[in-house]
């Protein structure tokens, strides 16, 4: 006789009643994204602050630029000045160091157009300015703006054509030369960094980079780019030999009347 209870045995769910844990991979990758957003947030800067350090000048690295892979050094001594229309046979073209005009050209964000005369350029770099400098023959427009995007409204920062250089950008500051074919090389920015203004590596710290006038060196009207005489046309007249000027010292003399002219 069949009962009236049901058994004691329970039917297992259907498969598809189970409540199945799903995994919100949305919500997972939204975080990954943010995590690593944060992460870029946090350590690039941190990573760009340990560059930085790299190539930042300090008692304990006097001059960093000299870890840059095709760096240029000599020492010269300072204070030495040539007048006007003497000139001075360097030994490296173009000059970065020895004597120079007593007058020094402005070189805070300057870009001059045309090719200028070297011996007031040099006096630039003895105040601790960087001197750009390109061949006009094998730098195009790009390079150019990007060349000038490191000069524009930087404080002791000049830019001129250089006729004749056998690269197609080169690199100065006091004792330093860098030269190089990319504009957009990294090598620049470590150069600019290591050099510009450091105390440890020129001789005027503190000097002035502003324009001195018409009366002095005329920013507007500079005067012009000559090709370095040969070691054979020191005279000590007007060509000096690069560690010896015609009025070491002190404040530039007027120029005196040339005979002839």
């Amino acid at each position: 006789m069949a009962s009236g209870k049901s058994s004691g045995k329970k039917r297992p769910p259907s498969v598809g009643a189970v409540n199945q844990r799903q995994i919100p991979w949305g919500t997972v990758a939204a975080v990954v994204v943010i995590v690593a957003l944060a992460a870029g947030f946090i350590g690039y800067p941190l990573l760009q602050r340990g560059q930085n350090a790299q190539w930042t000048p300090s008692e304990e690295n006097r001059d960093p630029s000299l870890a840059i892979e095709g760096i240029v050094s000599q020492e010269y001594p300072g204070l030495q000045h040539v007048l006007g229309f003497q000139s001075v046979a360097y030994t490296h073209s173009p000059p970065f160091g020895g004597a120079h005009d007593g007058f020094w050209a402005a070189c805070n964000g300057v870009i001059y157009p045309q090719p200028v005369r070297s011996e007031n350029l040099v006096h630039s770099l003895e105040h601790g300015a960087i001197w750009i400098t390109y061949n006009p023959d094998q730098v195009d427009e790009a390079a150019l703006g990007s060349l000038r995007q490191r000069v524009e409204g930087q404080p002791y920062t000049v830019m001129s054509p250089y006729p004749g250089l056998d690269s197609p950008i080169s690199l100065q500051s006091w004792g330093h030369q860098l030269k190089l074919t990319d504009a957009e090389d990294e090598r620049i920015d470590q150069f600019i960094r290591s050099l510009r203004t450091n105390r440890f590596t020129h001789p005027e710290v503190g000097a002035s980079c502003d324009a001195l006038g018409a009366q002095g060196f005329d920013q507007d009207n500079p005067p012009p780019f000559a090709p370095i005489p040969p070691q054979t046309a020191v005279d000590k007249q007007t060509v000096f030999p690069e560690n010896e000027g015609a009025n070491p010292g002190g404040a530039p003399a007027p120029d005196p009347v040339v005979p002839g002219q």
